[in-house]
């Protein structure tokens, strides 16, 4: 298992920056809720549903709070409907941007998600035009102080398909179904994940070399991320860790 993934730069800076706990928290649910609802409230079945519960723990969400979330969602108590819709476009530079909301009111959502692309400098695309480029997958985050060799040979008995050297820590990629046993090996193999999360990997990115243009596309994803109905943000940049460490600053 080899190669490197870009997911880790754009997810952690969104951890770094998203300082506004009650946000979490109410995105965390409604996550909860949907997975619920979909795939029923048992977390043996319904392998979504337990990595949100299992992210939300991490993020210190109540335990009495998560499990009136699952309790919306299966209808046992009553609660706002949340749908879930996405939205493709480009950042610019030509940056594929993939945006996943859970929302009560699609036609809101969609004019003030369209109108942060076109703030931004970016364009709305049609379906399909950007979500080819992405593949759902299982992310599992471990720290650098494991050796790569045991985290090989344990990952890749449990399912997983690749590993990547992300400089501070080590990434594993897995089919979404595969998150909680690879954890669970790993856990029991004395390895403890850091986290964990289903995500849409970019299959090719795009290079990103000017510091202005950098500046830009890190606004934007960042103005989309702060959308109340947003839940993820998913994007091909591949910017230089020397140019990213500049912009990124710049761009807060």
């Amino acid at each position: 298992m080899s190669g490197h993934s870009k997911w880790a730069t754009t997810k952690h800076r969104k951890a770094a920056v998203d300082k506004a706990r009650a946000k979490v928290f109410a995105k965390l649910i409604r996550q909860l809720e949907v997975a619920a609802r979909e795939g029923g409230g048992d977390l043996s079945a319904n392998a979504t549903l337990r990595t949100m519960f299992e992210k939300a723990r991490a993020a210190s969400v109540p335990t009495d709070t998560i499990d009136r979330a699952i309790k919306r969602g299966t209808g046992e108590l009553e609660g706002v409907h949340y749908s879930e819709v996405s939205y493709e476009g480009y950042a610019p530079g030509g940056v594929a941007v993939f945006v996943e909301c859970l929302t009560d009111n699609r036609n809101r959502t969609g004019a003030e998600v369209r109108k942060i692309f076109t703030r931004h400098g970016g364009s709305t695309a049609e379906p399909g035009a950007v979500s080819w480029q992405f593949h759902r997958k299982g992310l599992i985050v471990l720290s650098h102080t494991f050796d790569e060799e045991k985290i090989m040979e344990v990952a890749a008995d449990a399912g997983a398909e690749d590993l990547s050297d992300e400089d501070d820590r080590f990434v594993l990629v897995c089919a979404p179904g595969d998150v909680h046993g690879v954890s669970s090996a790993l856990e029991a193999a004395g390895m403890a994940p850091e986290a964990s999360e289903l995500a849409m990997v970019a299959s090719s990115t795009v290079p990103v070399t000017d510091e202005g243009e950098a500046r830009r596309v890190l606004r934007m994803l960042e103005a989309l991320d702060d959308h109340d109905d947003v839940q993820n943000v998913w994007s091909n940049f591949d910017i230089p860790d020397e140019i990213l460490a500049v912009a990124a600053s710049s761009a807060d």
